[in-house]
């Protein structure tokens, strides 16, 4: 197998942006540094290839985008903005759309290295498992170039990550229905991925600080097509007819939400005074429903910004975040108290 830029790394005992800095000809490498690197580079006859980008030598300038579905609005919004960015930054892109399945996102990913791209953008937190083994192909692509994950925390060399505190986001939204004296508060979700198990998260976690402890009834987890609204709703029908009662509704996405809204246009009743609804990522479905809908924005185009920035900056072998964190924001319209 080739020599990587990671295998250099680790054979000069350095930082692999340290070799990107060598390989750049950057003036902030110690002179010892620079010699320790170039030894292993000539020990090995390492030839740099598209991972010694931004340095100037043969970089293809462009990145590869890996999405599961393009029709997903979330998704679809983010590859917009990334393209937009990095267009901007002068980079091309290649767009994969890989589904959920794991074999076929290991597939996709090593389809697209090997067109010699200069970095990896994988958007959505379900590129990363709870279940480590599977997270081997992050470590694998990272070995050949930086790994640049949007919404998903992955501790990893050469692996940076760009993401919503879901966690706070959906704590604030659950308190926020609580303090309006909203307790009895369903919460509806379609996603085990990173970021779905943060938000779940923090809804146990603000029904568990006001002493709510009984919520597992009120947690429904829903296995089916988001763009399928009818299903959604006969899906909180469902929950109603079994004898569950609820005057709010928190979802992990807006389709659900407004599926939440649909069942309490059938039912008669009154939005939010008998039913509070929110929703989750501020997508154009908030306009698109009557009354409007309270969602959390979970700042995508700023995520999407500081990702790029963050790649830009690492394939010109400057010292990145390996980590950068926003706080989502609650925007309130019609839907709550």
């Amino acid at each position: 197998m080739a020599l990587t830029i990671y295998d250099i790394s680790k054979k000069a005992g350095v930082s692999i942006a340290t070799v990107s800095r060598v390989l750049n000809g950057s003036d902030s490498v110690k002179a010892s540094t620079r010699e320790k690197v170039m030894k292993v580079i000539e020990k090995y006859d390492y030839t740099p290839n598209a991972y010694a980008r931004g340095m100037g030598l043969h970089s293809l300038r462009t990145v590869g985008i890996l999405c599961a579905d393009s029709s997903d609005l979330y998704l679809a919004k983010a590859v917009y903005y990334l393209e937009q960015e990095l267009h901007a930054n002068g980079y091309e892109s290649l767009l994969c759309c890989t589904g959920y399945d794991l074999a076929d996102r290991q597939s996709y990913i090593r389809l697209i290295l090997s067109k010699k791209v200069d970095s990896l953008i994988l958007v959505g937190s379900h590129y990363v498992s709870s279940v480590d083994e599977e997270n081997e192909i992050i470590r694998e692509a990272s070995k050949q170039v930086p790994v640049m994950l949007l919404n998903a925390s992955y501790s990893y060399p050469n692996v940076y990550c760009t993401l919503c505190n879901d966690y706070a986001s959906m704590f604030e939204a659950t308190s926020s229905l609580i303090r309006a004296g909203i307790d009895d508060i369903l919460y509806l979700y379609d996603s085990n991925s990173y970021s779905g198990t943060k938000k779940l998260s923090g809804y146990k976690a603000a029904m568990k600080s006001y002493k709510l402890a009984d919520y597992a009834p009120y947690v429904h987890y829903y296995d089916g097509r988001t763009d399928q609204i009818e299903a959604i709703t006969d899906f909180i029908q469902g929950i109603a007819d079994r004898g569950t009662r609820f005057h709010g509704v928190i979802a992990s996405d807006d389709p659900l939400a407004i599926g939440a809204i649909k069942y309490a246009q059938q039912n008669g009743l009154r939005i939010p005074e008998d039913l509070a609804v929110i929703g989750y990522n501020n997508s154009m479905l908030t306009a698109c429903c009557m009354p409007e809908l309270t969602s959390v924005d979970n700042r995508l185009e700023n995520l999407t910004h500081q990702l790029v920035q963050t790649l830009i900056g690492v394939l010109s072998g400057q010292e990145m975040p390996t980590e950068s964190v926003f706080s989502g924001k609650l925007i309130k319209r019609a839907t709550t108290p």
